[in-house]
């Protein structure tokens, strides 16, 4: 859809202050595979039980392009006892911890943007997973601020950044509002499967934050004029989590493993890179571009695999990392935080007039698309 006058004015980003090499989470994985395949020995020698198969930092990296992850907290993770981040609840008279990230983002986007937070008249929070039902995290966010006005949380997985651009701008659109804040909070490490050979590796926590708001008041020095939006879903199973309040009603499988994340990779690879492919071809053309135009492409930090893909297909040619940069080598997965991280760090650097993609997609499936045009 076009987009009459607005722009994506300041970013920032959330990143926790420790985190887990390649080879750290490999020798805690493959330290809990030896002590299960020993407790198992007989059942596994008499074919009852199969033995799990031990992991590489070879592997990981071929297959993802991941090398690293930053996260809440380590130790947990790396335990093979428990291979779960250990986070103590907090009072109610706290900040909630994932309010605490969006803060941290929401600082540096309001600085990048030259904003205050009396400028802002509303607050999304967009993300894969929120850490509870309500009080919305998103009005918990806009108290610590001193923002005025409204806010809401609102959930689509690894698209949720460019969902909410397109919520954020119908509202400006329409009046409802001058200024949007969107804040990408991602606590992932508290839903990965950290026993699960082939999704082990995947996840990292972080938060991305950024501010929408008419092009004419945008004054940051990296502002985007948002060029049009387009979003797109199809109901898929191959990637899900069933953990959801209603767990409890059926104790019997509360801690069954479809309540961490799970996914069917090789069908997600197969079929969300020519749906990705062809829907961002078809938004293109819709506003008159073809992907030769884009300077650059901030593209879904999941797979670098698949972005490599994805990025061919749209040109013609393999991408440059300056064309399609990653920051998944660094970060992991962040889900929705991850294409913002990506635009936060490489975009300053690009010229008045550049044409640019913002572009995730996720489980659901759902897939966002933003053209943006860099202004002067």
């Amino acid at each position: 859809m076009d987009l009459a006058g607005l722009a994506l004015s300041g970013s920032g980003v959330f990143t926790p202050a420790q985190s887990i090499s390649n080879d750290e989470l490999v020798a805690s994985f493959n330290e809990y595979v030896r002590r299960f395949n020993t407790a198992h020995a007989k059942a596994i020698g008499n074919g009852s039980v199969q033995a799990l198969l031990e992991s590489s930092c070879e592997f990981i990296v071929k297959a993802s392009g991941i090398k690293n992850r930053y996260v809440l907290e380590k130790n947990g993770i790396l335990d093979p006892e428990i291979m779960c981040p250990r986070i103590p609840e907090r009072s109610n008279d706290q900040l909630s911890l994932m309010a605490e990230m969006c803060v941290g983002a929401a600082r540096d986007a309001l600085a990048a943007a030259e904003r205050k937070p009396q400028d802002i008249d509303g607050v999304i929070v967009s993300c894969a997973n929120l850490q509870r039902a309500y009080p919305a995290i998103s009005i918990e966010v806009q108290n610590a601020l001193g923002m005025t006005g409204f806010g809401f949380d609102m959930i689509v997985g690894c698209s949720s950044a460019p969902y909410a651009i397109r919520v954020a701008s119908g509202l400006i659109e329409t009046g409802g509002a001058r200024a949007i804040l969107i804040c990408n909070p991602e606590i992932l490490t508290g839903h990965a499967n950290f026993r699960d050979r082939d999704s082990h590796f995947i996840f990292g926590d972080a938060a991305s934050a950024f501010i929408v708001e008419r092009r004419e008041d945008a004054r940051g020095p990296n502002s985007w004029e948002i060029v049009s939006t387009r979003l797109k879903s199809q109901f898929s199973n191959n990637i899900r989590n069933n953990f959801g309040f209603m767990n409890r009603t059926w104790p019997e499988t509360m801690g069954t493993r479809d309540k961490l994340f799970v996914q069917n990779g090789r069908k997600v690879f197969k079929e969300v890179v020519p749906l990705v492919s062809h829907f961002v071809q078809e938004h293109l053309a819709e506003n008159g571009l073809d992907a030769a135009v884009l300077k650059r492409m901030w593209l879904h930090q999941a797979n670098i695999n698949m972005n490599e893909l994805i990025a061919h297909k749209l040109l013609g040619r393999a991408a440059t990392r300056d064309e399609a940069p990653t920051t998944l080598d660094e970060y992991a997965n962040t889900s929705s935080a991850g294409v913002m991280i990506a635009f936060n760090r490489y975009s300053a650097d690009l010229k008045a007039g550049d044409h640019a993609l913002i572009c995730a997609f996720g489980a659901g499936y759902s897939a966002g698309s933003v053209i943006v045009r860099k202004m002067t």
